[in-house]
């Protein structure tokens, strides 16, 4: 942290952006009790989250080109779950750690815990949820709010309904966060002037969320949905069952994936789809490509920069300008370890046993290119993820669920809603059935609005409750 005076922001503005400066803290800071030490305190507990001493704790080892590595990897960082990767190929203290447990290379990768006595071999990441002792069982019979997805709009349902007095239940099938969770860093989100990664945020959100009282688990996916006298009746992948009085649908999207041939071959093995915090320590002074003109990509990009070798950005449009946030273009052109490669697609991928060189064909003549490249993180087109919810809720061509006045203009719409009111804002063709976030139509696909229709979403189930 910078203390600076006034004429110095700019300076600290700069080291932010170019020295990686957590914060900085302009005069006055007196008195310290009320304006320094809370912001300390605030920086440190972050730091502590995060921070994983050497000697000890939760530790993975593993191949570095392994999926069920790459799985364990990224449900514990996606669930804020501190813990050191070793890579058997590269790390000497991953082979005397087997040693030492008894651990053999052939059962990797092996979750070790923090007294070395025990460790979990090629676990699924219910077993690690289980073994550390996550959440996995309801506790009420009915819930006032059950909220399926904990991105950012699922979150902020959570922390309003929780502090409005809902018995309110937040379930996720893999981490909080969402894609936003995964973001190395956010810079524009209102009450950050330095940024926030999408792990602090998430972080911070789910704290205050079961602070107040909501109830977390997973992780856990709902695969059914069905409505019985008002009731919604919520099935889970294990057969298990949740009853609820409203239902918040704040799935959001997935990434889609990638056609090219030999990608699928490849997935885990050096062809990652929205996990560049997670795998960029491995990619230390490795070449990697990024496909994609978004901000997931362009924030993965600049993040993957500080430990890879090179950073290629891989796109089909003429530049990024039309895609990406302007902060983001900029961080880009100044990193001197990144390079734009526009108007050029995958078109195919090789390597033995992992990713090790990606063809590239020029979108004007159809040249190819053949480069090599340790890993391939994939940044582009997304899908809702509505499936699970029932037929009766509306959507559109691409999946995405129509909610409040936008039902009208559907023609299902009078064969589906029977009510003798008009949907609430956000109320899907449903009753008493929400959706708030990305995988709701006509979402503005931000951190902001998605934090925004999450809290809305809580006065619109009073409502409801009310009317019932």
């Amino acid at each position: 942290m910078l203390l600076t005076a006034y004429s110095d922001i700019d300076a600290a503005v700069r080291a932010i952006n170019e020295a990686h400066l957590d914060h900085y803290l302009s005069k006055p800071w007196d008195p310290p009790e009320e304006r320094l030490y809370p912001v300390m305190d605030d920086l440190l507990d972050a730091w502590q989250a995060a921070h994983l001493p050497e000697a000890s704790g939760l530790r993975l080892v593993g191949h570095q080109w392994s999926p069920r590595s790459h799985e364990i990897k990224t449900f514990l960082a996606s669930n804020l779950i501190p813990y050191r990767w070793l890579d058997i190929a590269r790390d000497p203290a991953a082979r005397v750690l087997l040693d030492a447990t008894g651990v053999s290379a052939t059962e990797l990768p092996a979750l070790i815990f923090d007294d070395g006595s025990s460790a979990l071999l090629n676990p699924e990441p219910r077993q690690v949820a289980e073994r550390l002792g996550l959440r996995l069982s309801a506790s009420r019979e009915v819930y006032d709010l059950v909220i399926v997805g904990a991105g950012p709009a699922g979150l902020a349902a959570a922390v309003y309904g929780a502090s409005e007095g809902l018995r309110t239940l937040l379930l996720d099938r893999h981490a909080p966060g969402g894609q936003a969770g995964t973001s190395s860093r956010i810079e524009n989100y209102l009450g950050f002037p330095t940024g926030v990664s999408g792990s602090e945020l998430t972080r911070r959100a789910l704290m205050q969320a079961q602070r107040l009282g909501a109830e977390f688990l997973v992780p856990l996916e709902v695969t059914a949905v069905e409505i019985e006298g008002g009731y919604k009746h919520l099935t889970l992948g294990d057969g298990r069952q949740i009853v609820t009085r409203a239902l918040l649908a704040a799935t959001g999207m997935f990434y889609r994936e990638h056609p090219a041939p030999g990608v699928a071959e490849h997935a885990g093995a050096g062809v990652y789809y929205g996990a560049a915090t997670t795998e960029a320590q491995s990619c230390s002074g490795r070449r990697v490509i990024v496909v994609g003109g978004g901000n997931s990509a362009g924030q993965g990009a600049v993040y993957l920069a500080r430990h890879a070798q090179e950073v290629q950005i891989v796109v089909r449009r003429d530049g990024l300008a039309e895609t990406m946030s302007q902060y983001l273009i900029e961080q880009i052109a100044a990193t001197p370890n990144i390079r734009l490669r526009s108007r050029t697609e995958i078109e195919r991928v090789e390597g033995d046993g992992h990713l090790q060189r990606v063809v590239l064909t020029s979108v004007d003549d159809g040249s190819q290119e053949t480069v090599d490249a340790d890993a391939l993180f994939v940044f582009i087109g997304t899908h809702p993820r509505s499936g699970w919810l029932p037929e009766a809720v509306l959507r559109d061509e691409k999946g995405f669920v129509i909610t409040g006045r936008d039902l009208a203009a559907q023609e299902a719409y009078a064969r589906t809603w029977k009510q003798p009111r008009e949907p609430l804002p956000l109320e899907t063709s449903v009753p008493g059935v929400f959706a708030a976030g990305d995988v709701r139509a006509g979402a503005m696909n931000r951190v902001a609005s998605a934090v925004g229709e999450g809290s809305m979403v809580v006065r619109l189930v009073h409502e409801y409750l009310a009317l019932c």
